[in-house]
């Protein structure tokens, strides 16, 4: 599989992203892609070559190895970055609608095109949100599917053709326990750092509108005093005039 692709696409998510979107980024990067892509695939390439039984039925390990592994760690956890770097996808398309807004109109409609508001918050969030349930929903398929984090030296499969209760070997398993448990620590990292941006996006906004509230009442109270000054201006100057009036009506 070709990780140029997903590489280039998450670089241009880079610009488009908060601080604690970088750092899930790099995590992304030294953590997840690169361990997969130079040591976690090769280690999984010959679970099945490697998958041994004492027995000698026809079919028996191939039944127990579908059995202990009914999905491969590598490709599941190649399906796993695939889905959780999609998302990303949203926030450079939602960039380009605003890009292509601009040039449709010909007139510039937004202060910075990757700013985080509006339409593109709730998009930037909703990625956030997706990623999230992804990593949840992976790391327990993986808990469910192969019973805990760990891959044990011995298995035993009574499942027919097996004759009886055949011992099953796997192998190299602490290799392979290891890797997963990196697996698993990268996920639970990425979790809580789309956490953190999650809070970091909300707070934000929930400032954005106070400030923009402050603004709008400082702005009718500015507007109240003025009113008020200009009615009193205009009392001052009626007294005034009933004043001279009623002085020239005297003196005549």
């Amino acid at each position: 599989m070709s990780w140029g692709l997903l590489r280039d696409v998450l670089s241009g998510v880079n610009k488009y992203s908060t601080v604690v979107g970088r750092i899930w980024l790099s995590v992304m990067f030294i953590f997840r892609v690169l361990i997969y892509v130079v040591a976690a695939e090769r280690v999984w390439n010959d679970e099945q070559k490697e998958f041994t039984c004492n027995s000698r039925q026809v079919g028996c390990e191939n039944v127990c190895f579908d059995h202990f592994f009914p999905v491969s760690h590598a490709r599941l956890w190649a399906l796993q970055l695939i889905l959780v770097s999609t998302p990303s996808l949203l926030v450079v398309m939602h960039v380009g609608y605003r890009e292509h807004r601009e040039k449709k109109y010909k007139k510039k409609l937004y202060k910075d095109k990757g700013n985080i508001d509006g339409g593109l918050w709730w998009t930037y969030f909703f990625s956030l949100v997706f990623k999230t349930g992804v990593e949840f929903t992976f790391l327990f398929v993986l808990a469910w599917m192969y019973e805990g984090f760990i891959i044990p030296h011995l298995l035993k499969c009574e499942i027919k053709p097996c004759p009886n209760v055949v011992d099953c070997f796997v192998s190299r398993p602490t290799e392979k326990t290891i890797f997963l448990y990196c697996m698993v620590v990268s996920s639970a990292v990425c979790i809580l750092l789309n956490i953190c941006e999650m809070t970091y996006l909300i707070i934000k906004h929930c400032r954005n509108i106070c400030e923009k509230r402050s603004i709008k009442q400082a702005k009718r109270l500015k507007c109240g005093c003025d009113s008020s000054e200009l009615k009193q201006a205009q009392r001052k100057g009626l007294r005034n005039g009933t004043l001279r009036s009623s002085v020239s009506m005297c003196t005549l």
